[in-house]
């Protein structure tokens, strides 16, 4: 399997490179011999556009028969980036002119850019998961998170009439209850930060040092749902990210199919307009 997944990245990256070098050859030599050459690589564009479209439709229908999905990716980010390149050959190395070509050369930048991160994303963060222990449902995660601030209520509640002392419910109604309580800090946990959750361990450390034995087992469970919720919300903000992206990426695309289609009838409408 990893063979030939490694095959398949070969054989795609040489023919991107290929594809690449007959473009930059031959592009100099035609532009000349082609005055319309632009319009050319506009329709190839708008080809190479269409088909990276189609990789969000073949998602939406796994039932069909086209290829694996993992396949369909390969496909995507190799021929996303040849796109790259045919874009800025269609531009003729140079800035578009008017309102409209510069936000349809922005959208496809936008595109192609928000892409490459994707793609980066999608193959950092399933390793950053399975580093912290494995995918965590996403779905399952505020329901996973109720259950981690019960458990952590209920040992300190039950510390009670087992030490007969309300030291360590205390300290969770002072430190740890708005902590379970509270959603995830999105930020920190996308840089893989933890001092946050040092700080609480060396706190409950510390108070542990004034504890009777009945509390000192139940803070040493604290200790375990802190490091548990600290690892369920690393999964939710790494997980929201990949999600948020997908959305922003999707509705751009679509926005710059709807804006080439617009350039298309303008170009083909208008004399002169090859950009």
């Amino acid at each position: 399997m990893i063979a030939s997944l490694k095959l398949r990245r070969t054989v795609l990256s040489l023919l991107t490179l290929a594809a690449s070098a007959v473009l930059a050859f031959y592009y100099p030599r035609l532009e000349t011999a082609l005055p319309r050459l632009v319009y050319l690589t506009g329709w190839l564009l708008l080809v190479l556009c269409l088909f990276l479209t189609a990789y969000n439709v073949r998602k939406k229908l796994p039932f069909l028969p086209l290829l694996s999905s993992r396949l369909w990716l390969q496909f995507h980010a190799y021929a996303g980036l040849f796109a790259g390149l045919v874009f800025v050959f269609h531009l003729r190395f140079a800035l578009p002119f008017g309102l409209f070509n510069l936000t349809l050369a922005a959208l496809f930048l936008a595109v192609t850019f928000s892409g490459i991160f994707g793609w980066w994303l999608s193959r950092a963060i399933p390793r950053r998961l399975t580093t912290a222990g494995g995918e965590v449902p996403f779905e399952r995660i505020p329901a996973i998170r109720r259950d981690l601030r019960l458990r952590a209520e209920t040992s300190a509640l039950a510390a009670i009439p087992e030490a007969k002392a309300a030291t360590l419910a205390d300290f969770y109604v002072r430190t740890l209850a708005p902590v379970f309580a509270a959603g995830p800090a999105f930020l920190p946990h996308i840089l893989g930060s933890r001092a946050a959750l040092n700080d609480r361990l060396a706190t409950l450390a510390e108070v542990s040092r004034y504890l009777s034995p009945p509390e000192q087992a139940r803070a040493d469970s604290l200790a375990e749902l802190v490091r548990a919720r600290h690892v369920l919300d690393f999964h939710y903000a790494n997980q929201l990210l990949l999600k948020t992206w997908l959305f922003s990426h999707v509705p751009l695309t679509y926005g710059l199919l709807l804006f080439t289609a617009l350039h298309v009838v303008l170009v083909h409408a208008f004399s002169g307009g090859a950009r």
